[in-house]
């Protein structure tokens, strides 16, 4: 059942609503949605599960008219970053300076890796909302210009130059810092 496509369980879950299905979709994308959803609102994991949770929310009554036109963890994506924006907005946290996680908690950190990685995690937190969006999409989770263009409602070039502008943004805070 583990290995039963997206769109079958999807359209189990919309047709009958089969709780089962619910929970497979939940359990293969919730890591990643959570992984994405804590580097955005840049608060606590309870934050992070409030957000995790609205976002299945909307991602259920908005599943009957999911048309297929990107894959479903694009979709999903998209919704989990909308729900974080807002969260961001109700709790006023834009300026805060903590650090978003861009590793695995559950890894082991080298000693002299750390100040690095928090040095980074700094530097990505104070880039402009657009520009950290693109930057962590792309280079951390992986999505194609394409996907993210779609998630945030962008051209795909506008994906790219603010992908561009944000590594440039970024290198520059970085070797002010040396």
């Amino acid at each position: 059942m583990a290995d039963t496509p997206d769109r079958a369980l999807v359209e189990r879950f919309v047709f009958d609503r089969n709780e089962r299905d619910f929970r497979i979709l939940y359990r293969r994308y919730s890591p990643a949605l959570s992984q994405i959803i804590l580097r955005f609102v840049r608060g606590s994991q309870a934050d992070a599960e409030e957000v995790l949770q609205t976002t299945w929310v909307r991602a259920v009554r908005g599943l009957p008219g999911f048309r297929w036109e990107s894959s479903l963890k694009s979709w999903l994506t998209g919704i989990a970053l909308n729900c974080s924006r807002e969260h961001l907005r109700k709790v006023r946290r834009h300026d805060s300076s903590e650090p978003i996680e861009l590793h695995d908690p559950e890894a082991p950190i080298r000693p002299h890796r750390e100040l690095t990685r928090i040095e980074l995690e700094r530097a990505i937190t104070k880039l402009p909302d657009g520009y950290r969006e693109v930057l962590i999409l792309h280079d951390v989770e992986g999505f194609t210009h394409l996907e993210i263009g779609r998630m945030l409602g962008v051209e795909e070039g506008t994906s790219k130059s603010q992908l561009f502008r944000a590594r440039r943004a970024l290198r520059a805070r970085l070797v002010e810092r040396d």
